[in-house]
């Protein structure tokens, strides 16, 4: 993999191109202008038949439909809600983060799970991404317990229950304070 070439990530919903590679940590820029870094191995590259030719041309589609909103977009980035910000989904499901749990006892799946939400939410804050919703899952609510004695942990974050028609009851949504002083 190179630094522009276009790759997906694996086990979640999330492309783009890679802008910085150092060592074994990929860093891709999104469609939606994010930047992520990944694991090497959890990217897959994608290996199209689109000429340079055709992309060019779909970008440039893009630009003069993004240019033909340019004002609605500027007008909707000054009344944007908390709700219409981005959100980061982080799955914290054990199948989503190894690939065999047979080996694994509970409390191990649990730091695994605990370890990637720390994470995440370190990312999300180095990268002011303001909404996070971590998928936990219904369960015995052991892993959403401990959670919220993560998210605790924070005075710049807010926690609550993420959208029930999206997600059901199974996942949190965390909204991070950016300029807390």
């Amino acid at each position: 993999m190179k630094i522009g070439s276009y790759v997906i990530v694996l086990d979640e919903d999330i492309k783009g191109h890679i802008i910085d590679k150092k060592g074994n940590v990929v860093t891709i820029e999104t469609s939606d202008g994010l930047f992520m870094d990944f694991e090497a191995h959890e990217l897959i590259k994608i290996d199209s038949k689109i000429s340079k030719y055709d992309m060019v041309r779909m970008d440039i589609d893009k630009v003069i439909t993004d240019k033909g909103d340019a004002e609605k977009k500027v007008r909707k980035i000054e009344t944007k809600t908390k709700k219409q910000l981005p959100v980061m989904e982080v799955d914290l499901h054990i199948g989503q983060l190894v690939k065999n749990t047979k080996y694994l006892e509970n409390h191990d799946m649990l730091t695994i799970q605990l370890d990637t939400a720390e994470r995440q939410l370190e990312f999300a804050i180095a990268k002011r991404i303001q909404r996070v919703v971590f998928i936990h899952g219904v369960g015995e609510g052991v892993l959403r317990a401990s959670l919220e004695a993560l998210f605790r942990r924070y005075d710049n974050i807010k926690y609550y229950d993420a959208d029930y028609q999206k997600y059901g009851r199974g996942a949190t949504e965390v909204y991070i304070f950016q300029n807390v002083k």
